[in-house]
């Protein structure tokens, strides 16, 4: 009896390690697809940005260049290339494209109530842009208009591992407003990660932009060979 006891925790610590093992490789995965396909996205809108720039494209006329396109990369590749998600590349690329980064922190000891009087901000730049966030995560971030309050939420989603659904909760809830007109930013912050919710790998490659992005259609599951 005792030597099954222990033949069934060893085989626990097996199936762990097991475990361990392949949660560790699925995140590993959906997060290189997650950045393949932001830099992809992100090359696509340089190309747009440079093409109209190159040709001094008027307004009117990129509106009927991006229709062209979108119709011409669907037939070639698929669902995702809509004119609606070719401008958002193009406005990812304006926005992310000298790879800007703002850094900040909160003063608490600050008495004035507004975001940019309360935060200290240092800017640096980089060379190449690097995605540290799912495209699902990036289309989010550019609702904000705000360019501070978006590296906030940008910093904090990468810091705290948010899901897309937690960062939208975040955004709706105005947490960069609160934290700025709050004396006790601890609080808030503590507060704020209530409810935070965590994705498993698996639930990751589910996310509508990602199966466009691998050109496949949106069901409620996927077998390993589907996956493959």
């Amino acid at each position: 009896m005792e030597n099954r006891e222990l033949s069934l925790r060893n085989y626990k610590d097996l199936f762990d390690r097991v475990a361990k093992i392949l949660v560790e490789t699925r995140t590993k995965v959906v997060r290189e697809i997650n950045k393949t396909q932001v830099l992809a996205y992100w090359e696509i809108g340089r190309e747009i940005v440079e093409f109209e720039q190159k040709g001094k494209v008027r307004a009117e006329y990129g509106e009927e260049l991006l229709q062209k396109l979108s119709v011409d990369l669907i037939d070639n590749f698929g669902r995702g290339f809509s004119a609606e998600n070719l401008r958002l590349m193009r406005k990812f690329y304006l926005t992310f494209g000298k790879s800007k980064t703002l850094s900040w922190k909160f003063n608490e000891e600050e008495k004035s109530q507004t975001p940019s009087a309360k935060s200290q901000i240092s800017q640096t730049l980089s060379g190449e842009f690097e995605p540290m966030l799912s495209w699902s995560h990036y289309c989010e971030l550019l609702k904000v208009e705000e360019s501070l309050a978006r590296s906030f939420y940008e910093q904090d989603a990468i810091q705290n591992n948010w899901s897309v659904r937690e960062l939208k909760r975040q955004i709706n809830s105005m947490l960069f407003e609160r934290i700025a007109l709050s004396k006790d930013t601890k609080t808030v912050m503590r507060m704020a990660k209530k409810g935070q919710i965590i994705e498993k790998p698996e639930d990751a490659i589910k996310d509508p932009y990602i199966l466009e992005f691998l050109n496949l259609k949106e069901e409620i599951s996927y077998t390993e060979n589907q996956l493959e």
